[in-house]
């Protein structure tokens, strides 16, 4: 930046920086101002280690006084607030906030001032006062002795961990002037003591069975740091596993596993045996089996004398009336009397019940029988939720699209709607945003989207047969009928959406899911198709001067309206003679008009769409046994094959489109759709950091009825879950054809590639950043005659390549994100201009702000 820039630039910005400085300077000047005379404000713990850094992002919390937090990395806003207050107020405002809310009022405030010899107080509110204290931070006063108390913590933190010769030394730094301190802690945590050889004692065979069964997924080894730890987590992993193999009371005093470390020949390297005894006389264990099975749909548990026993399949079901059909009960229930006991079972079937959403369980027991150790009986006490939740919420969103709108809904869910806890959801929602204006890009058009739908949900699978000994209860079968419609007004050319489907779900566990959509039905119908050339003035002139190129006198019918746009282009589109005879300039003219064509094609086309929909995901995210989850999306689409058995008869489509089968005198669409999903996600530095990698492919393939993929199927690039260095919509692709931007940004096609890395860190609890970079593009399987196909030779050099920094500011369940992204690659630029990296400009990067992770 030259000096004349520099200058003007500070000039432009002066308000901003002289403001920020003089803050600055407000906060480093007033955060002692509550430190008594003689006292030190904390401002910081300094940790050094002798022998080589390790656990340093642990051991700050085992220190028991910790300065002020700081906001924005910077300031203690929490303190600055508190001191805004005059300290005269400090000590009745410090005892005040000690009482329950309830009881905080004039008269307590009157008492304390009379208390503390100040009547001169009485029937004063103070309301800021007492608002500064409760968001504000008192000033964080060293105290010596806990330092020495924190440096004791972290030694036994460390023996904990396995170094057992740790020692820690403390001091401190203090300025008298400044009324400020650091206190400082020397670790001198040494070699750490290993396990030199690892053994185990089990006297019971059944016992020693199992555990040598799982033995590979021991997480103690031999050679390894004897990390407590590391034990308490293996002694965990026993009793999941042998609750899990019907071993219900085992280790249940935490007793009856144990490890014993042989010090006497060394501290460093240490034989380990690990010991299973169930008593002193090593009693053999005995698994347990599932006894009686009560369930009891009751309003409160007063009401067990007055039910009405019925039973199905094993399963005793006390009921009050016949509000809910037994089968109803029943279904939840995976367990079944005379099987092992597993307690993913038991924790199953309480998920299953809450899932339903047509109870909640006032009680919940699990015992074993009087007289015996192996049979545990289980009872449910359930209470039925209201027939009927209203929910009315108002959401905030954000798209590149849309920009921000406002999402306001009403839900109203009916329950039990036909005696088998069905729920019948009724939405009605809408979207009210801007979007860029396709006749001024420098404008913002008002944009909706009003929907209402109807979903019917049903626990359990909706088939004429009893589907339990198909599909076992365990994997949680369900089905819903779903019927909706939508209107829209995004682009100029509004839309009327219809759609229905029923579909049937199954988890067969909490990693691997299933859903079968059949008759998934959409019917789009596009408004304002006559005025597709008024919203999109680019292709209109694209079309303009390829009439006046190719025909001086059917233009001018054009304009006469002798002929219709359509026609014209049809003609055009037909002369292979013409087509021929182009070149350079004029032969770019003619590509970009026959994309402008399959552009106004797919925008706006009424399409019909129903299709067979199979969904696979395999997700270890969340999973805390899956430490480097791996997640799997994998879908496939079969359209129209039903409609064509009934529909022989062409009519007239698009121009590019051709004709095409109807019914209702609209389009079906006739496609198969694969789309693939990977993530993969790596954590280091105890879990702090995340490197994740993301690799989507889709393909649409149009067939028989169609040729190209539908609108509402096809795939775009860009945007905030993409490549961030291209907006959606914005020019990236197809391939690496050269046709104009203002035409091609509207592009969508048949094939998408697109692969994200991203390395994620935190910087505070709140705030965490990202590195990324993104890669991708889309493709169609046919040259259209302007190098828009999928080839295998090529495509890695057709894919736009964007990198870039992120921020993610955690607040509450929220994840904000804001993402700078810039190209790298443009394979859309002219062959020696794609690598874009000079012509970067650092303070305007493409940003993308939205909610949550992109991946």
């Amino acid at each position: 930046m030259s000096c004349k820039h520099l200058s003007k630039y500070f000039q432009k910005y002066y308000l901003f920086i002289s403001s920020a400085i003089a803050i600055t300077f407000l906060f480093a000047c007033s955060t002692t101002k509550k430190v008594p005379e003689g006292e030190y404000l904390l401002t910081k713990n300094n940790f050094r280690f002798e022998d080589g850094k390790i656990f340093d992002d642990e051991i700050a919390s085992y220190v028991s006084q910790k300065p002020n937090r700081k906001q924005l990395f910077l300031l203690p806003l929490g303190l600055w607030l508190y001191n805004t207050t005059n300290p005269k107020y400090d000590s009745i405002l410090n005892e005040y906030l000690t009482y329950p809310s309830e009881v905080r009022d004039q008269q307590l405030r009157d008492s304390l001032f009379i208390k503390y010899k100040h009547p001169e107080y009485v029937g004063k509110s103070l309301f800021f006062e007492r608002f500064m204290h409760n968001i504000g931070q008192p000033p964080v006063i060293l105290d010596q002795g806990k330092t020495e108390t924190s440096a004791n913590s972290i030694r036994k933190f460390f023996v904990y961990r396995g170094y057992w010769d740790t020692d820690v030394k403390f001091s401190h730094d203090l300025d008298s002037a400044a009324k400020k301190a650091q206190a400082n802690y020397l670790i001198i945590h040494k070699d750490a003591t290993r396990i030199s050889d690892y053994y185990y004692n089990i006297p019971d065979p059944a016992i020693k069975g199992v555990y040598e069964e799982n033995l590979r997924k021991s997480l103690v080894r031999g050679k390894e740091v004897l990390d407590q730890e590391v034990l308490e987590s293996e002694v965990k992993r026993i009793n999941d596993l042998m609750k899990e193999r019907g071993y219900y009371k085992f280790n249940n005093s935490n007793e009856e596993i144990y490890f014993t470390a042989d010090t006497l020949q060394s501290r460093k390297d240490v034989p380990l045996i690990m010991d299973i005894h169930k008593d002193s006389i090593d009693s053999p264990y005995r698994k347990t089996t599932i006894g009686a099975i009560d369930v009891h749909l009751i309003s409160k548990l007063g009401d067990t004398l007055e039910t009405t026993k019925d039973s199905l399949l094993g399963i005793n079901i006390y009921k009050l009336d016949n509000q809910f059909k037994t089968m109803s009960l029943w279904r939840p229930i995976i367990l079944k009397t005379g099987d092992l006991y597993q307690q993913k079972n038991l924790d199953l079937t309480k998920r299953n019940i809450a899932s339903m959403n047509n109870f909640s369980v006032i009680k919940y027991d699990e015992r074993l029988r009087r007289g015996s150790d192996s049979i545990l009986d289980v009872s449910y006490y359930l209470a039925p939720l209201s027939k009927y939740d209203l929910k009315i919420a108002t959401d905030i969103n954000y798209s590149q699209i849309l920009n921000f709108g406002v999402s306001p809904s009403v839900d109203l869910t009916s329950r039990n709607v036909f005696g088998g806890a069905e729920n019948l959801i009724s939405s009605v929602s809408g979207i009210f945003g801007s979007v860029v204006d396709t006749k001024d890009t420098e404008k913002r058009s008002f944009a909706y989207e009003l929907s209402t739908q109807f979903s019917l949900n049903f626990p359990r699978l909706l088939l004429p047969f009893k589907t339990w000994k198909l599909i076992p209860k365990r994997f949680s079968p369900s089905s819903s009928i779903i019927l909706g419609v939508s209107v829209q007004d995004n682009i100029g050319l509004g839309r009327i959406g219809f759609n229905g489907s029923l579909n049937y779900f199954a988890n067969v566990n909490d990693i691997v899911s299933h859903r079968l959509s059949l008759f998934n039905t959409q019917l789009s119908l596009t408004r304002n198709k006559d005025k597709f050339y008024d919203f999109f003035p680019a292709d209109r002139d694209i079309r303009n001067q390829i009439f006046e190129t190719y025909s001086p006198a059917l233009n001018q019918d054009f304009i006469d309206n002798k002929i219709t746009s359509d026609e014209l282009s049809g003609i055009i589109v037909g002369d292979e003679n013409f087509v021929s005879s182009l070149s350079g300039d004029n032969l770019n003219l003619y590509n970009t008009f026959v994309q402008s064509l399959l552009n106004k094609d797919r925008q706006t086309q009424d399409v019909l769409i129903s299709s067979f929909i199979y969904n696979f995901v395999y997700n270890e995210i969340g999973k805390k046994d899956r430490p480097n989850p791996f997640y799997f999306n994998g879908k496939i689409e079969s359209a129209g094959n039903i409609f064509s058995l009934f529909n022989t008869t062409q009519q007239a489509d698009g121009v590019i489109s051709g004709e095409s089968k109807k019914i209702l005198n609209t389009s079906y669409s006739q496609f198969i759709k694969f789309d693939v999903d990977v993530r993969k996600y790596f954590s280091f530095f105890n879990d702090k950091h995340t490197l994740a990698l993301r690799q989507f492919i889709g393909v649409g393939i149009p067939y028989g009825n169609s040729s190209t993929m539908p609108f509402v199927r096809s795939y775009f690039n860009g945007g905030s879950n993409d490549i961030r260095a291209w907006r959606v919509f914005g020019g990236l692709g197809p391939a690496d054809s050269q046709l104009d931007e203002k035409v091609r940004s509207y592009i969508m096609d048949n094939v998408k590639l697109t692969t994200n890395i991203e390395y994620r860190m935190p910087f505070t609890a709140m705030f965490e950043g990202a590195a990324f970079v993104d890669a991708g593009n889309i493709w169609s399987l046919k040259d259209n005659g302007f190098g828009d196909a999928f080839k295998f030779n090529k495509f890695i050099s057709q894919m736009g390549v964007g990198t870039g920094l992120g921020l993610r500011i955690n607040v509450a369940y929220i994840t904000l994100r804001l993402d700078a992204a810039y190209k790298v690659y443009d394979p859309n630029k002219p062959v020696g201009d794609r690598w874009v990296i000079n012509k970067w400009q650092p303070l305007k990067p493409v940003l993308n702000f939205a909610f949550g992770y992109p991946f």
